[in-house]
């Protein structure tokens, strides 16, 4: 038996989803053959994933598919076969991208200090293991290491950008994805870096470059803070002579950047993101990453 709630969530899910793509999502996905029109819509697919991965947690394509046609069949009647509604499915990985952006962009709360970001990286892999060699979607993963999980991997790197809120997580402003070796700061400085000013960003380790922080400090009127990096060769007596005001710094810098590393964590069990070993196609991965991206911050 399906609450009254989840069905009011279902059909207010499918009026929003319907009307954004007769404005925007259509032309994300358009096609130029006689099955331009097909009976089972776009609509119902994006629909059934983003209410089961959202309302139902289901992780699972197969487990969705399950759910829809063991429960909601009347409201989808022409609901194909597994097989096809994956298919179906991956095909969208360029509308859910967009979809991401859109509500990104367009449903920024509040409560966001605009003067404060925080940024970092997680890891979605393919399959782990140092001997382990990746053969999905080759074009855009590879190997690398995630010195949190103590583990060598094979798949992708997301990266966020956020707006600080204070005593809440922080909401994104800007997210990419890259193979897995590519290093943070080098993402930082090709992809967020010319859209940043007037702010203060908090970061690990990785994104400590003191010279180049600090002449965009002067050209674009922002701050990178990290815990302090041991300088290598440094004397004792120096280090001993600053430990005090080091060790103060870096964890002021870890505990205001610490809400971003719990909204990956809240990612990551309200939607499995960062397990991607099932995926066996470039067009899947993608879908996988924005459709998960989508899922957790989309409100109705």
């Amino acid at each position: 038996m399906i609450s009254n709630e989840k069905t009011n969530k279902l059909v207010s899910m499918y009026l929003f989803i319907s009307d954004l793509y007769e404005k925007e999502l259509k032309f994300t996905c358009q096609r130029f053959s006689n099955n331009a029109n097909p009976n089972f819509t776009d609509v119902e697919v994006l629909t059934i994933y983003l209410f089961c991965k959202k309302e139902e947690q289901k992780s699972k394509k197969k487990d969705m598919y399950n759910f829809i046609k063991n429960y909601y069949f009347s409201w989808f009647p022409k609901l194909p076969t597994y097989e096809q509604f994956n298919y179906r499915l991956n095909l969208l990985c360029g509308t859910f991208e967009h979809l991401s952006k859109y509500l990104l962009t367009n449903y920024v709360p509040n409560d966001c200090d605009f003067d404060t970001s925080l940024v970092d990286s997680m890891p979605i892999m393919c399959c782990k293991g140092k001997n382990r060699i990746g053969k999905v979607a080759t074009q855009i993963t590879d190997k690398g290491y995630c010195s949190t999980k103590n583990t060598y991997y094979y798949g992708l790197k997301l990266h966020l950008l956020g707006f600080r809120r204070q005593g809440k997580l922080p909401f994104p402003e800007m997210i990419a994805i890259t193979p897995a070796s590519e290093n943070d700061l080098n993402v930082f400085r090709n992809d967020f870096d010319n859209c940043l000013y007037n702010r203060t960003i908090y970061g690990d380790k990785i994104y400590y470059d003191t010279d180049y922080f600090k002449e965009r400090e002067i050209s674009h009127n922002y701050q990178m803070l990290t815990p302090v990096k041991l300088v290598k060769g440094e004397a004792e007596c120096l280090r001993q002579t600053d430990k005090a005001y080091n060790d103060l710094f870096s964890k002021m810098v870890s505990t205001i950047r610490q809400p971003i590393e719990a909204l990956f964590n809240w990612i990551i069990e309200k939607t499995d993101i960062q397990n991607a070993a099932k995926v066996r196609s470039t067009k899947a991965l993608l879908t996988h990453v924005f459709g998960c991206i989508t899922a957790v911050f989309f409100n109705i």
